[in-house]
């Protein structure tokens, strides 16, 4: 197991994402590395119209169709992860080929630890097929709560 959460770098993540896209000749428009930008600059998960109200700052014509398009593009090129229990994005921390998460989704501050387990996503769809189910290509959500929250004197 590989706990791909690092300290938030958006330069990191940034450059990381420049190259992938080139690397898979994916067209990173200056709208997209904007959208990228925006999800980077927050440590915990984002919603779309808080990212639109982020994007109005630089682009005043901005609608939500706008962001979504770019967030539908960030997704399936992998450098974001919709959080389907918190409606919200954040970007990924790991992209190397094959790469499947699981996501630990802190339910009091909504802090996002991603751990990489690729025996765990084997035997979940192991499990899924025994049972003739196909799991989907994106991350597992595990609710819970985070160290931070779970210490004496958190509020």
């Amino acid at each position: 197991m590989h706990i791909a959460h690092e300290p938030h770098d958006p330069a990191r993540l940034l450059a990381d994402a420049e190259r992938l896209c080139a690397a898979r000749g994916l067209s990173f428009t200056p709208l997209r590395r904007e959208v990228f930008e925006l999800v980077c600059r927050h440590a915990n998960p984002v919603g779309a119209y808080e990212l639109l109200d982020d994007l109005k700052a630089v682009r005043d014509t901005a609608a939500p169709v706008t962001v979504y398009r770019a967030l539908d593009f960030l997704v399936s090129a992998g450098l974001v992860h919709r959080l389907a229990a918190l409606n919200a994005y954040t970007a990924c921390q790991g992209h190397e080929p094959g790469h499947s998460g699981l996501l630990l989704v802190c339910g009091s501050c909504s802090n996002v630890i991603e751990l990489e387990d690729v025996e765990l996503v084997r035997s979940i769809a192991r499990s899924a097929a025994e049972a003739r189910f196909e799991t989907a290509p994106e991350p597992v959500e595990v609710r819970g709560i985070c160290r931070a929250c779970r210490t004496p004197g958190h509020e």
